[in-house]
């Protein structure tokens, strides 16, 4: 008899982990995926056209909500635990319900779902949402482009829309992120690369994935999402860590598998944490993964007219999943605003329309910042309405993309950018010189 398995997930892990072992895989029958975190991606269908020949009506998405139900009433063998940036203890909480409702509980590992390439391959992850992982992933791009390289970057998959259409995207151009109708989410990710003529590819199937990307690559980038692990096996595991949540990188899932697999780790953000938190995650470094090269790095801000800052009475737009995963209570856009001597952050939860006010019941840990959200239209017009709504004198855009771009913002704003600053050596010229054979640098 077949095992009956159901995954758990949050339209990224989950399909990855079905694509690479269950799809041909006649021992297994999968019953259902169920999903949260991302709004509106459950009541879907994993459809045939990626779900292959044993799933001929393809696989039903439901809300984690009803995994007790779906376990009892499809007599599930086994659920397989498959997405990200979540604590340990949340994930041993589920383990109970499951294994209360009678099931095997399962964590797929990287030798079970890690693809290889035939070209060398560049993993950039993270111990936590908003370590930095994307600005890490530019400055790797720009430092292989040196090289005289070419890099194509595979971004972690954020497929909220229709599943089939969107198995293999490649982007070049922002006509590519209007033609795909890409949320926030995903154009926070992309526009910043493709700002800097890097070819990305993202989508669900990333066997195939690979293989397109390879035809014009010479190095592959995984661009991780959240603190997921890699999907492709890395030649060069680099993962950042964040100090301004000293001791998530060991009690987050999957960060902590990042932490243990890494070759090189990043400890960012040193210029605007504490000494101790910076000491607290080298120490865990070094006893977790004492083997891995430790690179200190800052992440400098840079808004266009600072003066226009001071004294404003200012709201604040920070990237969404930093605030909401991430569980930050602000960003870069706090940072740059104390620096510049603001006269008030202005709260906008009172000020919240529609799935804003969701999120920040869902997220408490959001200060008085807005998260980005906009994983739909209607969810893009209720950030642009909360922003209307707020009265301040400036927004200030500290997310990785100008949202003046696919907002219209009624009020005078600045925007903050950000990027990788390594500090002292080794930094990331010396490990990606030494993996492509480039000359070393003077030490002097």
């Amino acid at each position: 008899m077949k095992n009956k398995v159901l995954i758990m997930g949050a339209a990224g892990r989950d399909f990855h982990n079905f694509n690479v072992y269950f799809r041909d895989n006649a021992d297994y029958d999968v019953v259902a995926f169920t999903a949260t975190q991302i709004p509106n991606i459950e009541g879907r269908t994993y459809p045939v056209e990626l779900a292959g020949a044993l799933y001929p009506q393809g696989i039903p998405i439901y809300p984690e909500s009803e995994l007790e139900r779906l376990i009892r009433e499809r007599d599930v063998d086994q659920v397989v635990f498959a997405y990200s940036d979540i604590p340990h203890e949340y994930v041993m909480h589920k383990a109970s319900v499951v294994l209360a409702a009678g099931a095997d509980f399962r964590l797929m590992g990287t030798d079970t779902t890690m693809l290889r390439s035939s070209k060398p391959v560049v993993a950039v992850c993270a111990g936590r949402t908003g370590s930095g992982k994307s600005q890490t992933t530019r400055r790797v791009c720009d430092i292989l482009r040196g090289y005289g390289k070419q890099v194509v970057a595979i971004r972690h998959p954020m497929p909220y829309g229709d599943l089939a259409a969107q198995a293999c995207q490649r982007y070049a151009t922002y006509e590519d992120m209007d033609r795909y109708e890409c949320t926030i989410e995903e154009r926070e990710e992309y526009e910043p690369l493709i700002d800097r003529g890097v070819i990305l590819y993202a989508g669900v199937d990333y066997g195939q994935i690979l293989r397109e990307a390879e035809k014009e690559a010479d190095v592959i980038i995984w661009d991780g999402g959240n603190n997921d692990f890699s999907f492709y096996r890395p030649d060069l595991y680099i993962v950042v860590l964040d100090p301004h949540r000293p001791g998530h990188e060991i009690s987050y899932h999957p960060g902590e598998v990042n932490l243990r697999a890494a070759d090189v780790i990043v400890i960012n953000k040193v210029d605007t944490a504490d000494a101790a938190g910076v000491s607290t995650v080298r120490d865990h470094v070094m006893s977790a993964n004492p083997e891995a090269r430790i690179i200190e790095a800052a992440s400098p801000i840079f808004v266009e007219n600072p003066g226009a800052l001071r004294g404003k009475r200012v709201l604040i737009v920070e990237d969404g999943p930093t605030l909401t995963h991430g569980e930050m209570a602000y960003g870069a856009g706090v940072v740059a605003a104390r620096r510049f001597g603001v006269a008030e952050i202005v709260d906008p939860r009172p000020y919240a329309v529609g799935s804003i006010v969701t999120t920040y019941a869902k997220y408490p840990t959001t200060g008085n910042v807005l998260p980005a959200m906009g994983y739909g239209a209607e969810q893009v017009a209720e950030l642009e309405q909360t922003i209307a709504n707020t009265p301040c004198d400036l927004v200030l855009i500290a997310t990785p993309i100008d949202l003046r771009r696919v907002l219209t913002i009624d009020k005078p704003t600045e925007r903050v950018r950000y990027e990788l600053q390594e500090i002292g050596r080794p930094d990331l010229d010396d490990v990606l010189g030494e993996m492509f054979s480039q000359p070393s640098r003077s030490s002097s």
